[in-house]
């Protein structure tokens, strides 16, 4: 990796869940205890059953939010604010993480498929509130989830970057699939290397991998 590849970019896209926090804060397990819930309160079904139709939407639709849309007709507001409302006692401020975003050059966002109201929550307790220039949540695709290229079309071009011109960053490498066919430099933020096309670049440490790109 040389910051060649990334001389031309004007953009730095990052995901939020287990990019710009790492996994073992365990804050989506936190997430996915409140899914199960609300999957057995308002589907009448039980625990294992939640479980089993949580892993069917994931793998179906990319998101449970999009399974429990499409195929029951859900509301997401009051999804969302449920799930999410999650204590963030086990994240810690990163001055060093803060500082390399702040160092890029150009526009930095956030996209996730949280809501963004969750998001702002993530970045204060990571110590990066004020760092990104716009934070855009699943409600700012009109609830549609990434791996979506249609979510991705519909974020991208309500804040009016150029694909060619960007990055994205982000755990879930099904997600760096749309973003690479509209020609943007990925990065697979992950414990694991997954060797595959749309994957440009990996990092297990993502604030070592900034820094690189800054010589």
């Amino acid at each position: 990796m040389t910051r060649d590849a990334f001389s031309h970019v004007d953009t730095w896209v990052f995901d939020l869940d287990h990019t710009l926090y790492p996994p073992s804060a365990r804050l989506f397990a936190l997430i996915e205890v409140r899914m199960t819930d609300w999957v057995m309160r308002t589907l009448g079904v039980d625990a294992a059953e939640a479980d089993r139709l949580r892993l069917h939407y994931w793998q179906t639709h990319g998101t449970t939010l999009a399974g429990l849309m499409r195929e029951h007709g859900v509301d997401p507001g009051p999804y969302l604010e449920d799930v999410h409302d999650i204590s963030m006692d086990s994240l810690i401020p990163d001055p060093e993480l803060a500082a390399h975003i702040r160092d890029l050059p150009g526009r930095r966002i956030v996209y996730t498929n949280g809501c963004a109201p969750y998001a702002e929550r993530v970045l204060a307790a990571r110590g990066l509130t004020g760092v990104f220039d716009a934070v855009y949540g699943v409600e700012h695709a009109g609830f549609l989830p990434k791996p979506d290229r249609a979510a991705f079309d519909t974020v991208f071009a309500l804040d009016g970057l150029t694909p060619t011109r960007a990055t994205m960053f982000e755990d879930d490498d099904r997600n760096l699939i749309a973003p690479h066919a509209m020609g943007m430099q990925t990065v697979h933020v992950a414990p694991t290397r997954r060797d595959a096309a749309h994957i440009h670049h990996h990092t297990d440490d993502l604030t070592a991998f900034l820094a690189l790109l800054k010589g």
